[in-house]
C-alpha cells in the first residue's frame, strides 16, 4: 500500500503535464467521410455507381428469392387436385396467373400435352426438364451480377491506385522545394489508398451477399425439381390409369389395310331373287 501511493501521486502529476505539451492533440480535427471521398479523386464516381448496383441488387434479391416465388404449398395443393380430376386446362389456367417457377414448368408442360394429345409420356417428361433446366438457369444467372461487381469493384480501385500513383510521381517531378514535394506525394498516395480501400469493401460485401444467395438458390433449385418430380409422377399415374379404363379399339376386317383382288371378294347378295339351285 505504501508503494501504491507514491505511484499515484505520480500519475496525477505527469499526466496534465502531457496534456499542456501537447496542445496541438486537442486541435486535430477528425477526418470526416466526405474528405475521405473527396481524396480518392475521378474514380470514385465508378465505385460509387457499382456500390448503389450492388445495394439495389441485394435489396432486390433478398424481395425476389424466396421460396414462395420458387415454390409454394398452395400452388401444390391446387395442382394436385386438378391432376387428380384430369382438369388439366384448368391448371394450365391457374398456372398461368400464378408466377412461381413450378408454375411455369407446369405450364409448358400441360400446354404441350394437351395440344399434342398423340404425344407419349417421355415426350411430356422432355418438355418438363427443359424448362426447369431453363427456370434453374434464370435463378443462377440473377445472382452472377453481384460476382461480376465483386470482381470488377477491386480491379476498379486498382486503377484509381495507379493513377494516385502516376499523378504522385508527375508532381513530385514538377517541385522546386522537398516540402512541396512531400505534400504533394502525399496527396496522390492518399488518393490511392482511398480507391483501393472503396475498391475492395464493395468488393468483399458484394462477395459476402452472393456466397448467401447461392446457397439459397441451391437450396430452391432442389426444391424445385423435388416439386416437379412429384407433379410428373401425379400425370403419369393418371395417364396409365386412363389408358386401363379406356374401352378396346374394335379392330377392322382387313388390318393391314391391305385391299383384296375383285376375284377373290365375295359375291354381292342381289335383293329380289329366291334361292333358286341353278340361278
Amino acid at each position: 500500500m505504501n508503494r501504491v501511493l507514491p505511484f499515484a501521486a505520480l500519475l496525477a502529476f505527469t499526466l496534465p503535464a502531457a496534456a499542456q505539451q501537447d496542445p496541438d492533440a486537442a486541435s486535430i480535427e477528425p477526418v470526416k467521410l466526405l474528405d475521405i471521398i473527396e481524396a480518392g479523386g475521378i474514380m470514385m464516381y465508378p465505385l460509387a455507381l457499382l456500390s448503389i448496383a450492388a445495394v439495389v441488387l441485394i435489396l432486390l434479391f433478398f424481395l425476389t428469392i424466396r421460396r414462395g416465388t420458387v415454390v409454394s404449398d398452395r400452388f401444390m395443393r391446387v395442382a394436385e387436385s386438378l391432376i387428380r380430376k384430369r382438369d388439366y386446362l384448368g391448371l394450365v389456367g391457374y398456372s398461368h396467373r400464378r408466377s412461381e417457377c413450378v408454375a411455369r414448368i407446369t405450364q409448358k408442360t400441360l400446354d404441350f400435352a394437351t395440344k399434342n394429345s398423340d404425344a407419349g409420356f417421355s415426350e411430356i417428361r422432355d418438355v418438363a426438364e427443359a424448362e426447369g433446366s431453363r427456370q434453374a438457369n434464370i435463378l443462377t444467372q440473377r445472382i452472377t451480377y453481384l460476382a461480376d461487381i465483386g470482381a470488377i469493384a477491386p480491379m476498379v480501385g486498382l486503377l484509381g491506385t495507379v493513377i494516385g500513383m502516376i499523378k504522385s510521381f508527375l508532381q513530385i517531378s514538377q517541385g522546386d522545394f522537398e516540402g512541396v514535394r512531400q505534400m504533394q506525394l502525399a496527396s496522390g498516395v492518399s488518393e490511392a489508398l482511398v480507391t483501393t480501400a472503396a475498391g475492395l469493401m464493395i468488393g468483399i460485401i458484394a462477395m459476402i451477399f452472393y456466397s448467401i444467395f447461392r446457397a439459397r438458390v441451391q437450396r430452391y433449385i432442389a426444391e424445385l425439381e423435388a416439386a416437379s418430380t412429384h407433379l410428373m409422377a401425379l400425370i403419369a399415374s393418371q395417364f396409365s390409369r386412363a389408358a386401363q379404363h379406356a374401352p378396346p379399339q374394335e379392330l377392322p376386317d382387313n388390318p393391314e389395310g391391305y385391299e383384296l383382288p375383285r376375284s377373290q371378294q365375295p359375291a354381292p347378295v342381289r335383293s329380289g331373287h329366291a334361292d333358286i339351285p341353278g340361278m
